[in-house]
């Protein structure tokens, strides 16, 4: 993670997404603009957490752990996304693990400031409220899937949560095989059960899976497959 001192970055970023207007006097607040690489961790359950984040570009990985010491899938974030609620609120350490997919930029505000200024602000509650409800919904919505869904189910609403349609085409970005394993545990399945799947999707013309990485070929079947869910 990189500090970046880039005032006119911030300031456009603020303007794009409705930060400033939570607060009672955004033009004196002490934000700081936060930059994280591909696959970097930016936070780790039972860590302290001190400032809340406003995600402003990228795509971000929600994972918890269970006593196995693996990893369940709990969703994916973009902008514009709150990071830091729960701790806030409930005065707690960080609740789950959270990884940049891709490059990510992040707005903070330091959890002493908000507390001293801002916890008995209507709009700034209102908005928080809004983003608790919604990652309320989400994990109630992964851990039903996480529960109840074969490996097939999962997987495919893993793919449609991850691989974004190219513009004009059918197909998607591709995901890189060279994770299937991490997906195997995200999923709650093994490597072997995932390459099981891979391999009968592809037999059935679902997905089209090469050496190094797997696209979607039938997006139709794909949806039904996984009964509307997403990891988002």
């Amino acid at each position: 993670m990189k500090y970046m001192n880039d005032p006119r970055l911030l300031g456009t970023k603020l303007k794009e997404y409705p930060i400033e207007e939570m607060f009672r006097q955004p033009q004196q607040l002490p934000f700081t603009l936060q930059q994280y690489e591909p696959g970097e961790i930016i936070l780790l359950e039972g860590v302290e957490m001190k400032s809340l984040l406003f995600l402003v570009e990228g795509k971000v990985k929600i994972t918890s752990s269970i006593e196995t010491g693996k990893s369940l899938l709990l969703r994916f974030i973009h902008p514009f996304s709150i990071i830091g609620d729960i701790e806030l609120i409930r005065d707690v350490p960080v609740q789950s693990q959270v990884k940049a997919v891709d490059q990510c930029l992040f707005i903070g505000l330091q959890f002493d400031y908000i507390k001293k200024h801002e916890m008995d602000n209507p709009k700034f509650l209102h908005i928080l409220l809004e983003h608790l409800s919604y990652k309320l919904q989400t994990c109630t919505t992964a851990s039903r899937v996480n529960v109840l869904a074969s490996v097939e189910n999962k997987f495919a609403s893993y793919l449609l949560s991850t691989i974004a349609p190219e513009p004009d085409t059918n197909f998607g970005i591709e995901l890189k095989t060279s994770n299937i394993k991490e997906i195997a545990d995200l999923l709650g399945t093994t490597y072997r059960h995932l390459n099981r799947v891979i391999l009968s999707l592809s037999q059935k013309k679902m997905i089209e899976r090469d050496k190094n990485s797997i696209r979607i070929v039938n997006w139709t079947v794909l949806e039904e497959m996984s009964n509307g869910i997403r990891y988002k």
